[in-house]
């Protein structure tokens, strides 16, 4: 972190001065690393329509705290991680074999997590303010160890995309052509669903979960209304959560707003503006 610190002292910002503000200069590491995770699975959650699956499996994750907390852990990140990836798949197996629509299996995995996790943070009594934070989230808490933790998320996400982005985009775009191809739905669809799974419940602490269904949706979306192929589709949606996100922390931190909200004004001007420019796209 040493040399983190030692590029970001070279800004021309107040807290980056040297020897202070090390919670802003966390918080800028943990955005440079956060929004490319972002906007790389918010192409494909675009592409498969699956804008409110990120929802769901926030609601898992905010579950596996809550029964991190009726166990008694201290760190209950790990409990909401496997509950979020056991939820995913369970999702990824029941849609295989429902006749029912995407957003309504969505909707029903949504409700339980919800309910449960409100069941057990209430039980006996228990007062849900403690949890009042997970909505919002507090980006500027971030501790090194889980900016360490994210960059290793990162890097294993990229490995994914260079190995799997084609059978993935191929089995969202034409499910029947790459089953023809060979490709094998089932495991793309889950492979998929378990890295939001694990993204999510990691950045809900920090981006907040009233919002963090936006950050999987818009970069993509935005992306979507001005690239001419998926390259160009892959491009803006990084440079625009970049950018975003960046800018959404400098201006949280200059007006006194929630980060998570402010980055998600900046990706919905950022959408609209590309679809001021749609009828370029050719």
């Amino acid at each position: 972190m040493q040399l983190w610190y030692s590029l970001v002292d070279l800004l021309p910002f107040s807290w980056a001065e040297p020897g202070s503000m090390f919670f802003m200069k966390n918080a800028l590491l943990a955005v440079l690393v956060i929004s490319p995770l972002f906007a790389l699975l918010s192409t494909l959650v675009v592409e498969r329509g699956m804008s409110f699956f990120s929802d769901a499996l926030g609601h898992s994750a905010f579950t596996g705290l809550a029964v991190g907390a009726f166990c008694g852990l201290s760190d209950a990140t790990w409990p909401a991680v496997a509950l979020a990836v056991g939820f995913a798949l369970l999702f990824t197996w029941v849609e295989r074999r429902s006749e029912l629509a995407s957003d309504t299996v969505i909707g029903v995995f949504s409700a339980t997590a919800v309910a449960l996790g409100i069941f057990l943070s209430t039980l006996d009594g228990r007062s849900f303010t403690k949890f009042n934070s997970l909505l919002i989230g507090d980006i500027l808490s971030v501790s090194p160890e889980k900016i360490a933790l994210l960059a290793l998320i990162l890097v294993l996400v990229l490995v994914l995309w260079a190995t799997q982005m084609n059978d993935m985009t191929l089995s969202a775009v034409h499910p029947a052509l790459a089953q023809s191809r060979g490709v094998r739905l089932s495991v793309q669809q889950a492979l998929f669903n378990c890295a939001v799974a694990v993204v999510v419940t990691l950045s809900m602490t920090w981006v907040g979960l009233l919002v963090i269904n936006s950050l999987l949706v818009l970069p993509g979306a935005a992306a979507r209304n001005i690239a001419r192929n998926m390259r160009q589709y892959t491009l803006f949606a990084l440079l625009g959560a970049l950018v975003c996100g960046v800018g959404g922390l400098l201006l949280s931190y200059a007006i006194g707003s929630s980060t998570g909200a402010s980055i998600t004004l900046l990706l919905s001007a950022y959408f609209f503006v590309t679809f001021a420019f749609r009828g370029r796209r050719a």
